[in-house]
């Protein structure tokens, strides 16, 4: 007797395309959930990114909580989710007292090119509209993180709607993208992989951290990409997607992307 064994089957529109420019559609297919991510190699040159890496010292950065994040990453910027309370609401006067610091720091870097720039204006010209920064109570929220993570990062997903159960924009958001580019890469490892899954209450079972055990992927279809010098990525957060450790630095300055009920795209971090 022989056990016939299935390849299983695939979907195939959750595949990363590499393209020297973004476009509306790509953003919508990341929106709507068929594709799995774009990738734009060299979007900034050796050395813009070099230009970039030194104003980095100009910045201070910090390490998260190693309770909340126990994988070391070195970081600069505030993101809403370090600021959420255990009922689901923000931290608003914390929050605020560290959007403006970090305001203030970014203004004092100078970067020249400043890489958030780069890309918000690349995103706003393939939409067709600017990106705005997302709002609360009327007040632009900070955007535009640096992130160096070396440990790697945790099988996790990024969904501000489920973060921030009573919403905490003042524009309705249907979809988030999340956006890297890389200023510095490895030279072996750091790659990012992101998996056609997404989360299910029963993953909370799984806990590790701010993430999950990888079993809760487990042969979910996914892509893998390299980190390489001056590359941009944008892919859609809410699946699941995780980092590998690398050997050597891997910096990135990052951001989210938010689809409004109106078609806006607006920004945070």
């Amino acid at each position: 007797m022989t056990t016939e064994v299935t390849a299983p089957v695939l979907d195939p529109l959750f595949t990363a395309e590499d393209t020297d420019r973004f476009t509306d559609r790509h953003i919508a297919a990341l929106a709507a959930g068929t594709s799995a991510a774009v990738r734009i190699p060299a979007m900034l040159t050796p050395d813009a990114c070099t230009a970039a890496l030194t104003a980095l010292d100009r910045l201070p950065v910090g390490e998260y909580d190693p309770q909340r994040v126990p994988t070391r990453i070195l970081r600069f910027g505030p993101a809403l989710n370090d600021h959420r309370m255990p009922d689901g609401t923000l931290a608003a006067a914390r929050y605020w007292h560290a959007a403006d610091t970090a305001r203030r720091s970014w203004a004092a870097a100078a970067l020249r090119p400043d890489p958030v720039a780069v890309a918000l204006g690349a995103l706003g010209t393939a939409w067709g509209a600017a990106v705005l920064p997302a709002t609360i109570d009327g007040r632009p929220v900070f955007g535009g993180t640096v992130r160096e993570i070396r440990d790697g990062a945790l099988v996790h997903c990024d969904e501000v709607v489920r973060e921030y159960p009573r919403p905490v924009f003042d524009q309705p958001v249907i979809a988030q993208l999340a956006f890297n580019l890389w200023v510095a890469a490895p030279e072996s490892g750091g790659e990012t992989t992101i998996w056609r899954r997404r989360w299910q209450p029963s993953d909370e079972a799984h806990r590790d951290a701010y993430g999950y055990h990888p079993s809760v992927v487990g042969d979910a279809q996914s892509v893998t990409l390299r980190p390489g010098l001056g590359d941009a990525l944008l892919f859609n957060p809410a699946n699941m997607h995780a980092v590998a450790p690398s050997a050597g630095r891997r910096v990135a300055f990052a951001f989210f992307l938010g689809l409004t009920t109106t078609g806006q795209l607006i920004a945070w971090s």
